[in-house]
């Protein structure tokens, strides 16, 4: 049975209700990001806005309503932000094989020839907005990263446009969610506020019906002081991400271009100019998600072999290029030359042995053989590859080849004349 993408994807994101959801790994940490929210409202709506609504008759139904339903707004923003594809680029099967190339500087074997070494770019130029960038090659992904992109080691992915991982979120920030990801932040920043006047306004209306001091009708209202207390601490958080990236948004950057080259003093070719960078985040169209989780996987087509023809190297001291595979004929000579001559040698030793332990009739025979072929005064010639694997004992004698005794016989009438 044929698998989808998301059962077969090579990140660390989780997939819920069929791929329809992408999560991050680090995904539960959503679930205490939920309660960070919901807890304050739900104690917000029964132990404050409850008091209010008798207070301020048709009002004090409003109040409850604008917390219920900015609780609701930022929670949809969070799942958004959350469950959505930020921009993932998919992986390539392979590396671009039109950006191979050899590098000219050879490297040298054993022998002293020089092997030209395949190499792989690991930067490009690309022109941007009339300047150049250079972008990386990603080993994971097997791509060359598109401009403002990086590869997320949590996500184990490469994001467009990647600004940062949340790990309130559970999720990475990019291109496609970063809109959704500010909303989020600045809608709880909103929340956090309303949260905290609508409970200082009960602790002032708390004042002016007992006439009392501050501290009394704080121990009237405990809950009405924590969660001062909590939205107060939250607004450092939350409200300060919310101005640190309106400061991004104007400047066109992302957070990771934003602590990468801080230091670097170099010219920011994405900026636009301030009202544009706000429309290019606000106004423009989503780009639809370079991911089908839920197709089915496609079998890969076997790509034809390349072959690639490169002129023969020719070795600086040796100005004929055949000079390699004249080396080889040689080499194999001598090889053949040495196998030959120990392969003789060892024959004659194994005809001595069994010479010494024959009996005189075979003797006879062997000075008869020896007599009979001393009148060829060559030697024959030997082939390596020949073995004799069956030389042994039969019936009680020595059965010697014949190949062997001319052998021994020519050796023999070589050493006489040599003497």
């Amino acid at each position: 049975m044929a698998k989808r993408v998301y059962q077969v994807w090579k990140g660390s994101n989780k997939f819920f209700f069929g791929g329809r959801l992408v999560f991050g790994p680090d995904a539960r940490s959503l679930l205490v990001t939920v309660l960070l929210i919901l807890v304050p409202v739900v104690l917000f709506c029964t132990l404050v806005a409850r008091h209010l609504r008798h207070e301020f008759d048709n009002a004090g139904y409003a109040i409850l309503v604008v917390a219920v339903v900015l609780a609701i707004y930022v929670l949809g923003l969070l799942l958004i932000t959350s469950a959505r594809d930020p921009g993932i680029i998919p992986r390539a099967s392979h590396p671009p094989e039109e950006d191979f190339c050899y590098e000219s500087s050879a490297s040298v074997d054993a022998s002293g020839r020089h092997t030209p070494s395949l190499q792989f770019p690991r930067t490009k130029e690309v022109n941007v907005n009339g300047m150049v960038v250079r972008v990386k090659y990603c080993d994971t992904c097997m791509l060359y990263r598109p401009p403002r992109c990086s590869h997320c080691s949590i996500c184990n992915n490469c994001v467009e446009k990647f600004d940062h991982h949340c790990p309130w979120v559970g999720q990475c920030i990019g291109l496609r969610n970063y809109r959704y990801f500010f909303m989020f932040v600045s809608s709880s920043t909103i929340l956090c506020i309303y949260v905290f006047a609508m409970s200082a306004l009960y602790i002032k209306i708390l004042m002016d019906r007992d006439r009392g001091t501050v501290w009394k009708a704080m121990k009237e209202s405990p809950a009405s002081v924590v969660l001062m207390a909590y939205c107060f601490i939250s607004l450092w958080f939350v409200g300060g991400l919310t101005g640190f990236h309106l400061y991004l948004i104007g400047t066109n950057q992302t957070t990771y271009e934003n602590f990468r080259y801080r230091a670097d003093n170099r010219v920011n070719v994405y900026n636009r100019g301030c009202v544009n960078n706000f429309f290019e985040v606000f106004c423009t169209k989503i780009k639809p998600s370079k991911n089908k989780f839920r197709s089915y996987v496609q079998e890969e087509v076997q790509r034809p072999t390349i072959t690639r023809t490169r002129e023969p190297e020719v070795d600086e001291t040796v100005g004929d290029p055949r000079a390699k595979i004249e080396d080889d004929l040689e080499l194999g000579g001598d090889l053949l030359k040495i196998s030959q001559r120990r392969n003789f040698e060892e024959m004659n030793e194994d005809v001595d042995i069994r010479s010494r332990g024959s009996n005189g009739g075979h003797r006879d025979s062997s000075e008869a053989t020896d007599l009979g072929l001393g009148l060829d005064h060559q030697t024959p010639a030997v082939q390596s590859d020949t073995r004799h694997s069956s030389w042994g004992r039969r019936s009680g004698s020595w059965e010697i080849s014949p190949d062997l005794v001319a052998m021994n016989a020519a050796a023999a009438q070589s050493r006489s004349n040599n003497q």
